[in-house]
This record gives C-alpha cells, sequence and structure tokens, in this order.
C-alpha cells in the first residue's frame, strides 16, 4: 500500500511557494482529487487558504514545538480520507530553529515524514546559475528526497527551456513546469480582512483562475506520479485524537474575524479529554455564552477591529464578569490584548477593551517580537506549573504597558534568553504566547480539572 504526499519547499522565503501551493492545491482539485493541506511551522495564515481552497482544515507540521511522533500523529489523523496531501513549506527548505541543524525546518519534516520534494526555483535574472542552486540543495540534503523543481518567475517559455535544460542535465531531477515572472494575478491580502472574505467565498475566482494557469504551465499529472510515499507509521499510542474521556465540561472559544488564530489540534485535544466546545463572536456582540466552564481567547486581529470590539458591550461585560467570578479563562495574543484596558492603534487612536488586566497595548509599525518559546509555568498557574514545559510561538507589532508591577504567568525561553512574562491572576492565564497544546497535552487535563471544580463549587 503506498501514500501520496509532497512537500512544495523553497529555496528561501517569497520565492513563491503560497501561490504555487494554493495553484497546486486547486489544479488537482481540477482531476476531482480530494486535497488535504499542511503547513511547516506555526503560522496561522497560510492555513486558512488552503482550507478555503480544499474545503478540509488545513494543519500545522511543526517539528520544533512537536516531538516527531506527535508531527506524524498529526499528519496521519489530518490526512486520512485525503488522495494526496499537499505540505507547504516554511522560509527556505533548510531554514528552522538553528543555522547548525533542520530542526524545526521543512526539510525536517519532509523527511519526518517521508515524503517527496519539489523545489521551487526563483529563476529571474538566470539560466544556468539556476542549476547551481538546485545542485547546492541536493548536495545538502543528501537525506532529504527531492523529486522535482518548478521554475518560478521566468520571463518566457524560452527562458524557461534554457532553465530546464541546464538544471536536468547537471542535477539529474526533472524540471515539471513554471509560472511566469508576470502571472497576472496577484495573491490576495493577508492580512485585513482575511477570514471574513475566505469564509464568503470571495476568493473563489482567484482560487479558480491560478489553477487554471497551474495546469497550463506545469505537468500536475507527472507531479501526482512523483507524490508516491510509504504510509505512515505512529508510535503514538493511544493517538492525541482518541477519546479520553467523556465530555465533562463546556469551553467557550471567540471565533471570529478578531479571533481565529487557534491550532486544530488544540480544540481537538480538548474535546478528546472532556470539553464541549461552544464558539461565540465578540466582535458580533454576543454575550459569552451561559453555563460555561471555561473561556478560550485566541489570537487574531483585534487591532484591527478595536472601534467595534470597544463599542461591542454586551460582550465586554458578560467576558468582565465572568473572569471576575473566577471562569478558568485562556488568552493568548490577541485575546490578551482585548483583555486589557485598552488599545491604541498606528494612528494614535485609543480604543477601551474589557480592563481585566490593568495595563494598555500599544500598536507600532516595528515588529515587536518573533520567534518560538518553551514555557515554564509558575507554582500558582492552573493551566501550567512550574514543573511542566509546553512549546509555543509568538509575533505580534504591539507592547503592552503597565504602570505597576504585574503578576507574570509563566516564563518563557527564546532566542534573546529567558524572562517572566504573561498575566496570572486567579484562573486568568493570558499573554503573547500562543501555545501549542500538543507539545504538553497535561496542560489540557489542567484546565480541564480547574473547570470541573468551579462547577462542582457552583461557580456557574
Amino acid at each position: 500500500m503506498t501514500e501520496r504526499r509532497l512537500v512544495i519547499a523553497g529555496t528561501g522565503s517569497g520565492v513563491g511557494k503560497t501561490t504555487l501551493t494554493i495553484g497546486l492545491m486547486s489544479a488537482l482539485i481540477k482531476r476531482g482529487l480530494t486535497i488535504q493541506g499542511f503547513k511547516c511551522g506555526p503560522d496561522y495564515i497560510d492555513p486558512t487558504y488552503h482550507t478555503a481552497v480544499t474545503n478540509r482544515v488545513s494543519r500545522n507540521l511543526d517539528s520544533w514545538m512537536l516531538k516527531k511522533d506527535t508531527v506524524l500523529d498529526i499528519f496521519k489523523h489530518g490526512s486520512q480520507g485525503a488522495d494526496i496531501s499537499i505540505i507547504e513549506g516554511v522560509m527556505g527548505f533548510f531554514d528552522g530553529k538553528n543555522p547548525k541543524t533542520n530542526e524545526g525546518s521543512t526539510a525536517d519534516i519532509s523527511m519526518i515524514i517521508e515524503s517527496p520534494v519539489v523545489l521551487v526555483v526563483n529563476c529571474a535574472s538566470m539560466a544556468r546559475s539556476a542549476a547551481a542552486i538546485v545542485k547546492g540543495f541536493q548536495a545538502l540534503g543528501e537525506d532529504t528526497n527531492i523529486v522535482a523543481v518548478i521554475a518560478n518567475r521566468v520571463g518566457s517559455e524560452g527562458h524557461y527551456k534554457i532553465v530546464k535544460t541546464a538544471i536536468e542535465q547537471e542535477c539529474h531531477v526533472p524540471v515539471v513546469g513554471y509560472l511566469k515572472r508576470e502571472l497576472d494575478i496577484e495573491i490576495p491580502e493577508r492580512h485585513l480582512g482575511l477570514i471574513p472574505s475566505i469564509e464568503r467565498g470571495d476568493l473563489d475566482s482567484f482560487f479558480d483562475t491560478l489553477g487554471e494557469k497551474v495546469l497550463e504551465t506545469i505537468d500536475v499529472d507527472q507531479l501526482f506520479e512523483l507524490s508516491t510515499a510509504k504510509p505512515i507509521i505512529t508510535n503514538m499510542i493511544p493517538s492525541l485524537f482518541d477519546k479520553k474521556k467523556e465530555s465533562s465540561v463546556t469551553i467557550a472559544v471567540a471565533k471570529d474575524a478578531a479571533f481565529n488564530f487557534y491550532y486544530p489540534e488544540n480544540l481537538e485535544i480538548l474535546q478528546t479529554y472532556g470539553a464541549a466546545i461552544i464558539y461565540f463572536s465578540p466582535l458580533a456582540n454576543e454575550p459569552l455564552p451561559e453555563n460555561v466552564d471555561g473561556l478560550y481567547l485566541g489570537g487574531g486581529f483585534p487591532e484591527e477591529f478595536a472601534k467595534e470590539l470597544s463599542h461591542n458591550g454586551v460582550a465586554k461585560e458578560t467576558i468582565r464578569n465572568a473572569i471576575d467570578k473566577g471562569l478558568p479563562t485562556i488568552a493568548e495574543c490577541g485575546g490578551f490584548m482585548y483583555l486589557t484596558e485598552s488599545i491604541e492603534t498606528t494612528q494614535n487612536t485609543i480604543h477601551q477593551m474589557v480592563g481585566v488586566i490593568p495595563g494598555k497595548v500599544k500598536m507600532q509599525l516595528k515588529r515587536a517580537a518573533l520567534g518560538y518559546r518553551e514555557i515554564t509555568g509558575q507554582p500558582t498557574n492552573f493551566f501550567i506549573n512550574e514543573n511542566e514545559v509546553a512549546r509555543g510561538h509568538e509575533f505580534h507589532y504591539s507592547t503592552f504597558e503597565a504602570d505597576l508591577e504585574i503578576p507574570h504567568a509563566y516564563e518563557t525561553k527564546g532566542m534573546r534568553g529567558m524572562k517572566k512574562d504573561g498575566y496570572l491572576k486567579g484562573n486568568l492565564v493570558a499573554g503573547y504566547t500562543h501555545f501549542h497544546f500538543g507539545s504538553c497535552p497535561e496542560i489540557v487535563e489542567n484546565w480541564i480539572l480547574n473547570c470541573q471544580r468551579g462547577t462542582s463549587n457552583g461557580r456557574n
């Protein structure tokens, strides 16, 4: 028995991996196939495109945040029922956590899942030199399986033939097609309004057009044949996705255009350990659902909807009251920002937020933080204690300012060392870090246990 999967890798960031991945997914769907999307690394945005194209939830594969068997477990679970899995890489093929190793890189993921690799090369302004680039990637990745090359941003069909001849002669790998430099189609804005526009189907015509262009100049049938791989075998027993406990608590999850950064596994792991999930929208001024035992406020773009969120008094009041009464709450990045006193935009406009965290958020044009985080809790943290270690990621353009010193929720370790971080008060754990629950499922058990205690004590 064989399976089919392809890793779409790039020689660097910005070579066109996302455009090519989306176009290939659309083209394969036009062939009548069921496609499963994956994204290497912690990114939340690209998977939303995969999901919109394929109508299947795309998932992240991250070999730094997660153990090898967990990566395999997620891949096996996500790819069930698909004819082929398409895995979009992150940055350059070998770029990851450490410049000395493949850890956290696309190359690492390709080896863990034993997948054939398609290397996307930006061939603008080069000819035979493209072969040197491919040959270098082959030499550095002797344990990887580069089965094909796609030439991106070529100037013409004639230019493509030159590049193809050079690469195939020197590297002994097929060049299966190209996309032109002037594609006459641009990937839509990947920030503002992404989620609502995708959910409305506004990008369907874009996906269709891109799929047609891929079919015109790339041999999709050859790629499908090259995608053959061995079945995934995992030692995760039980699987993260096996039901472990019957539902005993209900956790409300904020889900709308302002709050939508959730790893699918986080929600699924909550469910396998006994949590029922109910969604609500603070952006639509929906009240926190009644009789819930916990609250999850994920990341997103609250700053882009700060005016609307500030006016939505019903949502703010019900959330504030519940947290004040001790509702076990996890707030990550955008959710953390929402719970502060206010958000100040880059236009210097201040919008009042929920106000349960004593401090203010200020947006800036310069990135404030980016990188992986290893997280250890504090003794009074119900979610993650001082003996537990989870992994996650941080990425934001805002800073948090408080007049007085606040109680920190955890300690984070990143590239620049260790620091106390987040906010902890009672049953509220909040901060900029996005947790991946698959890195430490014990935190889910901790959360649900705390929810159960509140229910038994009549908190709700």
